[in-house]
């Protein structure tokens, strides 16, 4: 999708259609809960209030979120359309409803076979008029994404150019920055929903390392692939363990982000659950929904997805993406409950679950991960149900091991807009975990279940500051929205990339 900024006058703009956000102004600071609004549209310009002056006055707009009122041949505007859209009370409107709308924009009009159309940014109460040009970009490409392509009649609706009208400003360089930082995040998130949403017979871990490389080749990431030899001799023996029971060979995915002039002392490892179909193993799961377990790679698919969006935006810090690719699969090979493996730090697991597999492949890159040189670790996985049941689908579970990190995770989070709720790591946790016969158990049973696999990844980052993010519950859609298709979300991307050009500075502003 190509973007453009322009800075004329709303109602000059030639566009087949011209959306407006429309915000709910009335202040009810008395508790009164009737159905009063005051609809605001977030322009200046005479033309347009004129165009939309009968139906405010006529009650049929009133600015309630994702309200879509669409006008054919507005009277004063060179746009052939004019699509009022709600977006909630004003007093709390901000990037986060500006991105879905946008999205919801992108979707009702691709659906009308529409190709392209102007969208006005607002401002925002909090934030600049930059950061409502990036989340624009940003929510529309979400937004123009269908994962039905393996339909033999899809019908190919897309929105081909958007245009962003703003007002003028002395200087336009930092608007054409944010819509190209959208534009990047966004084709980032898109690319690491493109990668979930492929079948399992289409996502092999091998492809999936074939993909990775390729998109280091079109980026400039340096990019390392290794297969069970190496995994062997690196003695991941967690990881290998959940690989044995399948026909399809492992791949170890390492991406590296190494600018020249990086501070040494500090290396974020970005360490991502690359399970490409998981069964479950010996502990097999039940047929009901398990074809949407080829999204259990959403989490290494997320670092790959980052990795390319850092590579564009290229801050300055040392960023290292590991990405543990497997099946998981029940055969004659497959481990089996109450089997003992030794993971590369040498600690002892027994395995009570075989469908606890996804500690097991992190486990072993996160040491990893630590013997390359990551001095700070965040990890991505659809880990457990128990989060899903804990938060929904609506939260992603974050766990720390420190609470500065975690501080400055948190306020990257207000910039991607990415929901997330922190989860307790404490130490009485630790004795669910502990093994009668080995040093620890990789299943602790039903009570707990999203802190308990915390608390077992924690075993393997050593004192490095550390986040886990759980993210069963929201890297796959479950129903159709107005701002986004139903499938895969490619949460966490946004707010890793947020977060990488936090960790750098304003070096890559």
């Amino acid at each position: 999708m190509k973007t453009t900024l322009h800075t004329a006058s709303p109602s000059q703009i030639e566009t087949e259609c011209l959306v407006v956000p429309v915000l709910d102004a009335l202040q009810n600071n008395n508790g009164d809960k009737s159905d009063k609004h005051d609809p605001r549209l977030q322009t200046a310009d005479k033309a347009v209030i004129a165009a939309a002056a009968d139906l405010i006055a006529s009650g049929e707009v009133t600015g309630k979120m994702l309200e879509m009122t669409l006008l054919h041949k507005p009277a004063g505007l060179k746009a052939k359309r004019l699509l009022l859209l709600g977006g909630g009370k004003a007093k709390s409107f901000s990037s986060y409803e500006l991105r879905r709308l946008a999205g919801a924009a992108v979707r009702n009009l691709k659906s009308k076979d529409l190709k392209s159309f102007a969208f006005l940014a607002p401002k925002l109460a909090k934030s600049g008029m930059d950061d409502a040009v990036k989340s624009i970009v940003e929510g529309a490409f979400v937004g123009n994404f269908d994962p039905d392509y393996y339909k033999s009649d899809r019908k190919e609706q897309k929105i081909e150019e958007l245009a962003i009208v703003a007002p003028a400003q002395p200087n336009r360089r930092p608007l054409t920055t944010a819509m190209e930082q959208g534009r990047i995040i966004g084709e980032a998130q898109n690319f690491t929903r493109d990668l979930v949403n492929e079948p399992a017979n289409r996502m092999t871990p091998t492809i999936l390392a074939e993909r990775a490389r390729k998109m280091c080749e079109e980026t400039g990431l340096k990019c390392e692939i290794y297969g069970p030899e190496k995994i062997k001799a690196l003695k991941m023996g967690a990881f290998w363990s959940v690989s044995q029971g399948s026909e399809e060979e492992p791949r170890l995915i390492v991406l590296r982000h190494e600018p020249d002039r990086a501070p040494k002392g500090r290396v974020l490892g970005l360490v991502g659950k690359g399970i490409t179909f998981d069964s479950g193993g010996i502990s097999l799961k039940p047929g009901d929904g398990m074809e949407k377990m080829k999204y259990d790679m959403a989490g290494g698919a997320a670092m790959i997805g980052a990795m390319r969006a850092i590579a564009q935006l290229k801050p300055n810090v040392r960023v290292i993406g590991i990405v543990c690719a497997s099946e998981n699969m029940p055969s004659g090979k497959a481990q089996k409950p109450g089997d003992v493996q030794i993971a590369m730090n040498g600690k002892s697991i027994e395995i009570i679950n075989t469908d606890a597999e996804g500690r097991l492949v992190l486990a072993d890159g996160l040491h990893y991960a630590r013997q390359l040189g990551c001095t700070h670790l965040i990890d991505a996985a659809t880990l457990t149900g128990a989060c899903v049941v804990a938060l929904g689908m609506v939260n992603v579970g974050v766990f720390s091991n420190n609470d500065g990190f975690y501080k400055s995770f948190s306020k990257s989070l207000q910039k991607s807009g990415e929901k997330m709720w922190r989860l307790p790591v404490d130490e009485e946790y630790r004795e669910m975990i502990k093994s009668n016969i080995a040093d620890i158990v990789n299943s602790a049973g039903r009570w707990g279940g999203a802190v308990t696999a915390a608390m077992f990844l924690k075993e393997f980052v050593s004192d490095a500051p550390w986040i886990h993010l759980d993210i069963a519950g929201v890297a796959w859609m479950e129903d159709n929205k107005p701002w986004i298709a139903k499938g895969p979300s490619g949460v966490p991307v946004r707010s890793l990339v947020e977060f990488v050009r936090d960790m750098a500075g304003s070096s890559d502003r």
